[in-house]
C-alpha cells in the first residue's frame, strides 16, 4: 500500500468522524419544562425558550446548556430523607430575636430561574448564594422581631418581610433567580424547660383571648337587646304622643263646639254642664231638680224607664230560647 493510499484512508476517516460528529451535534431538543442557552466559542449567543427540535452549528463551534423552568425548593435548616424531615446543622437555624432570646428557625424558599445566562455565568454557585442570602434575610427579620411574634401570631409578617428582603437581595445580585414564596417550617425554642414556659404563656394568652371574645359577644348581645328596648320605648312614646295630640285636638274641637252652643244659649248650656258634671262626679246618686223656692220639680225619670226596658228585652230573649 502506497503513501497516497494511506493518506487517503486517514483523510477519509477524519472526514467521516468529522461528519459524524457534525451530524450528532448539529441539533438539540428543548423540553416543555426546559430552557436553553446557545454558546458560540464559549460566548453566550442566544437563549431558547421554545420547546421542540432545534438546529445549531456543530461542536466545537456551538454548544448548548439546558436548564429547568420548573420551581425549585430551597430547604434552609432542614432536609427531607425518605419522606421524613431531618434537621441539619443547628448553627444555621439558631438565631437571636430582637428581645435577646434564642430560637431555632427553618424555612423553605420557592424559586425559579428567570435568566439562564446570568444563572450560569454571572456568579459562581448561585444556589449557594441563594442559601446564604436566605440565612441573612431570615436572621435580619428574626433579629428585629419579638420572640412572642416569632412563636405565635407574627409568623405571617416574618415570612412577608423575609420574602421582601430576599427578593431585594436577588435583584441586587442579579444572578437570574426570582423568589416566588417563602414559608417558615418551624420556629422552636432550644430546650424543653424554656419551651414549656412559653407553651404556658401561649395557653394563657389563648385563654385570655377566648375570655375577651366571650365578653365581647355578651356585650354585643346586651347592646342589641338594649337597642331593641330603646326602639320599643321610642315607638311607644311616639304612639302615646300621637294619641295625646289627637285627644287634645278632639278636646279642642269639643270645647269649640260647646263654646258655640254656649254663646247661643248660655243659661241652658250652663245648666247642662252642671248636670253632666254632677253625673260624672256622683255616678250612683239620684238627681233632683229644685225650684228657687225649694220645691222639687216633676220630671220624667228616664233612667228607671231605660232600666225597665232593658229588663224586658232580657226576659223576652230568654223566653224565646
Amino acid at each position: 500500500m502506497g503513501k497516497r493510499s494511506l493518506l487517503g484512508i486517514i483523510v477519509g476517516t477524519v472526514s467521516g468522524v468529522f461528519l459524524l460528529v457534525a451530524a450528532l451535534t448539529s441539533w438539540y431538543t428543548v423540553d416543555e419544562s426546559e430552557q436553553a442557552v446557545i454558546l458560540t466559542f464559549g460566548k453566550i449567543d442566544e437563549e431558547v425558550n421554545t420547546p421542540g427540535l432545534h438546529f445549531k452549528l456543530p461542536w466545537p463551534i456551538q454548544t448548548v446548556e439546558t436548564l429547568s423552568r420548573e420551581t425549585f425548593s430551597l430547604q434552609f435548616g432542614y432536609k427531607e430523607e425518605n419522606g421524613k424531615v431531618v434537621a441539619t446543622n443547628k448553627g444555621d437555624t439558631k438565631m437571636i430575636t430582637g428581645d435577646e432570646n434564642i430560637v431555632l428557625a427553618d424555612m423553605v424558599v420557592q424559586w425559579k430561574i428567570t435568566d439562564p445566562a446570568k444563572f450560569l455565568y454571572r456568579a459562581y454557585e448561585p444556589e449557594q448564594i441563594l442559601y446564604n442570602a436566605t440565612s441573612a434575610s431570615l436572621r435580619s427579620v428574626i433579629g428585629s422581631s419579638k420572640i412572642d411574634d416569632a412563636l405565635t401570631s407574627g409568623k405571617a409578617k416574618i415570612e412577608a418581610d423575609v420574602r421582601e428582603s430576599l427578593a431585594s437581595l436577588m435583584k441586587k445580585y442579579d444572578i437570574g433567580i426570582s423568589i416566588l414564596a417563602v414559608k417558615l417550617q418551624d420556629v422552636d425554642l432550644p430546650n424543653d424547660n424554656v419551651r414549656k414556659a412559653f407553651t404556658n404563656v401561649t395557653d394563657a394568652r389563648e385563654t385570655m383571648n377566648t375570655k375577651i371574645n366571650e365578653a365581647n359577644k355578651y356585650r354585643n348581645k346586651r347592646t342589641k337587646e338594649a337597642e331593641g328596648e330603646k326602639d320599643a320605648l321610642l315607638s311607644q312614646a311616639e304612639a302615646d304622643k300621637v294619641a295625646r295630640i289627637e285627644k287634645a285636638r278632639g278636646d279642642v274641637a269639643k270645647f269649640n263646639a260647646l263654646y258655640e252652643e254656649y254663646k247661643n244659649a248660655k243659661d241652658i248650656t250652663k245648666q247642662r254642664l252642671l248636670i253632666e258634671t254632677l253625673e260624672q262626679v256622683l255616678p250612683y246618686t239620684h238627681i233632683y231638680i229644685m225650684n228657687d223656692d225649694g220645691n222639687t220639680l216633676k220630671y220624667l225619670p228616664i233612667q228607671p224607664i231605660e232600666k225597665q226596658a232593658t229588663e224586658k228585652k232580657t226576659e223576652k230573649g230568654s223566653g224565646s230560647e
